[in-house]
């Protein structure tokens, strides 16, 4: 896994082979972030990564300038995996004091959180039998600034395009994302 541009462009960090988690491949998450750059200003933006299993989507936005990065993630070595990453990125004369890694259900998260964001990022498993929810969830909550967006991976046997709130879905590979505005709709 790489981080692919910004502060910490090029840094590797090896996954271990026991990991459940299929990270987005680097192929998929370039692609993805520069459909983002025409939507948002990732400098000064604050972010949240839901199912963050290897923590590649976290780290990439700490890496684009993202002033504060909250990191979801249910699963106990993966959280531990993110948490070592952030250890390796951190040094006496910057520490990351702009990252929350959160160790907890997302679904429980979303109902307690009353913080808003720039960007939603959420890459469940795609067996999840709540994932045709989780749009809803992010959009009735009202977890998006305004013009906020929710980049949202899944299957390909999803489609979002009727949703009031989308805007473009993107495919590369097996790996499909749709985006969702806070303000925007599909008709719009």
């Amino acid at each position: 896994m790489r981080i692919i541009t910004g502060k910490y462009k090029g840094r590797h960090f090896e996954i271990p082979r026991s990991f459940k988690a299929r990270p987005t491949t680097d192929f998929a998450k370039e692609n993805i972030f520069n459909v983002l750059n025409g939507y948002i200003d990732f400098e000064g933006a604050t972010s949240l990564d839901l199912f963050s299993g290897t923590g590649s989507i976290t780290l990439e936005l700490l890496s684009r300038g993202c002033s504060q990065v909250v990191s979801v993630e249910l699963d106990r070595d993966h959280h531990h995996f993110i948490q070592e990453c952030l250890k390796k990125l951190t040094t006496h004369q910057s520490p990351l004091t702009n990252v929350i890694p959160i160790r907890g259900d997302v679904f429980r998260f979303l109902k307690t959180c009353k913080q808003q964001y720039d960007l939603i990022f959420a890459d469940p498993p795609y067996a999840l039998k709540e994932l045709p929810t989780i749009p809803n969830i992010i959009m009735e909550k009202g977890l998006l600034k305004e013009d906020g967006i929710f980049v949202f991976e899944h299957g390909k046997d999803y489609d979002f395009s009727q949703h009031p709130h989308f805007v473009e879905h993107r495919s590369y590979g097996s790996v499909n994302f749709s985006l969702f505005r806070a303000t925007a709709k599909a008709s719009e």
